[in-house]
């Protein structure tokens, strides 16, 4: 009974449409409406700069890590599994919250920042190494979705690591989730993708997104 709870709190969470509600309190725009129309950071600082992506970037991470970080223990009590399993189920939550939000009309995100804070919540050495992968490489590429995909990628690439190289503690369900959610990352990149290989996808320069030419 408390699982089941402290899983449809975790969802309403993850439901919770930032982009749309700093874009509507800011600047009286609905962001689905403008720029690329993602409810994401990158399109918050297209539409309203830099500062209230970071607002954004923030409040996306704050959704996913709370109610694994928060509520995990309470859901591992009197549940048939342990803390990481508890976490687990409420970081997909959240993940799904903001994959099919409940309070925007079931389209939302790709996710990328809600499972950074859900999986920080969990793995923060991990998460930590996959944050400074994506600065690194956004630095060099201006491009976020590359830096996305990179993170993603060092996130599974770094649990593996210290899970079977150097063998740290880390539960089999967590290895496990961190590859599907490695997986999501790249799915629900797949238009991003495509305009990488076209070498059509946006950049940032100078504060300003403009369109990548090889």
């Amino acid at each position: 009974m408390i699982l089941t709870l402290t899983t449809i709190i975790a969802y309403i969470s993850g439901s919770i449409p930032s982009a749309i509600w700093v874009g509507r309190m800011v600047g009286g725009v609905d962001i689905r409406d403008h720029g690329s129309g993602n409810m994401g950071a990158t399109n918050v600082a297209r539409v309203l700069g830099a500062r209230w992506a970071l607002v954004v970037v923030l409040l996306d991470i704050a959704k996913g890590f709370a109610p694994v970080f928060w509520l995990g223990p309470m859901s591992a009590e009197g549940a048939v599994f342990g803390l990481a399993e508890a976490r687990l189920v409420l970081a997909a939550a959240a993940i799904l919250g903001h994959l099919f939000p409940i309070l925007a009309g079931f389209k939302g995100g790709k996710g990328v920042l809600t499972a950074a804070g859900a999986f920080l919540a969990m793995l923060p050495i991990d998460v930590g190494i996959a944050i400074g992968v994506w600065i690194i490489v956004f630095a060099i590429t201006r491009i976020v979705s590359v830096g996305s995909l990179a993170a993603a990628t060092a996130l599974v690439a770094s649990v593996l690591i210290r899970r079977f190289a150097f063998h740290t503690s880390i539960a089999d369900s967590l290895v496990v989730a961190a590859i599907i959610t490695g997986l999501l990352v790249f799915l629900t990149h797949r238009s991003n993708i495509k305009r990488l290989i076209a070498g059509t996808e946006s950049t940032f320069k100078k504060g300003k997104s403009e369109v990548h030419k090889p």
